[in-house]
């Protein structure tokens, strides 16, 4: 864990969702200032980065080379359903989330619960790659009415006495649904909450970002949160809904753009949140006219 200096008294955990909030393979631009100056903040002392993605380990470190982005203190793979650190020079599956996870699904893992829903023509299995020992994944056709769906599935689960959490988004370059089950305790919040305990950031000292349907257990959640600004606008208006019936609209910004002359995509829109939350990383991100900051 790194040191803590003057300016920041306590841990700063940063966490991030990967496709199209840090990394930058969505449809919009991203700004050639952002990522170099992400690298540069999570490197700061007192920062904690974690990365919570849907991806496997294997395909996240392979993200994480290709786009060079900063290796993380922290991996929260599928979808919340497993956490790693670096020990040494090997990353280390955190059994005690395992084992906690394992009693919502009473014993059951991935392919039990494929049988349970094997007949249901709507949905297609997602490849081997996509799946995970806690996290069941499908695709599903665009015209699906999601609500319909997930009714049925969670009569099935309740039929079994199986705790789950199903979470449907979209795939925005191609319009597809994607539907993932995991564990009820098991979702990117629970994670991000169960990170938060371990580095001793509490929910003021935590920013989380994310884009897309699966980000939103933490987007409408009491964390501090920042939904970058090419998320679409069916995401962002479910966000602020929910986290306005939920009494944490005041955790939840939404990136704008104009900060720094960004455009507030992508890493541009976890520096702009970033800003906006921490006056001590604002000074920093604003102590030249470019962001280029010393360390």
């Amino acid at each position: 864990m790194r040191s803590i200096v003057e300016g920041m008294n306590e841990p700063l955990l940063i966490c991030c969702d990967m496709d199209r909030t840090l990394l930058p393979n969505g449809e919009q631009p991203e700004s050639p200032l952002a990522r170099p100056l992400f690298a540069r903040m999570a490197a700061r002392p007192g920062v904690q980065l974690g990365y919570v993605t849907g991806r496997h380990l294997a395909l996240a470190l392979d993200a994480i080379r290709r786009y060079r982005v900063p290796l993380p203190d922290y991996l929260v793979c599928d979808v919340g359903t497993s956490i790693y650190s670096l020990q040494g020079e090997q990353w280390q599956l955190w059994e005690e989330w395992s084992e906690h996870l394992a009693e919502d699904w009473r014993g059951s893992e991935q392919a039990d619960l494929a049988e349970l829903f094997a007949d249901l023509r709507e949905l297609t299995l997602q490849e081997p790659v996509c799946q995970a020992r806690f996290k069941l994944s499908y695709y599903a056709a665009a015209e699906v009415e999601p609500q319909t769906l997930l009714r049925r599935m969670r009569e099935r689960l309740t039929e079994h006495a199986i705790r789950a959490e199903l979470i449907w988004s979209v795939d925005e370059t191609t319009g597809t649904g994607l539907l993932d089950l995991i564990p009820l305790g098991g979702s990117k919040r629970h994670a991000v909450e169960y990170l938060m305990v371990y580095s001793g950031a509490g929910y003021e000292r935590t920013l989380f970002a994310g884009d897309s349907g699966n980000d939103l257990p933490v987007l409408i959640s009491p964390i501090q949160s920042v939904l970058v600004a090419n998320a679409t606008e069916t995401v962002r208006s479910e966000a602020l809904r929910r986290a306005a019936e939920a009494g944490n609209l005041e955790a939840l910004y939404t990136a704008r753009g104009g900060y720094l002359g960004m455009n507030g995509n992508y890493s541009a829109g976890i520096l702009e949140g970033a800003s906006r939350r921490y006056p001590e990383l604002r000074s920093w991100l604003e102590a030249t006219e470019e962001g280029r900051c010393d360390r």
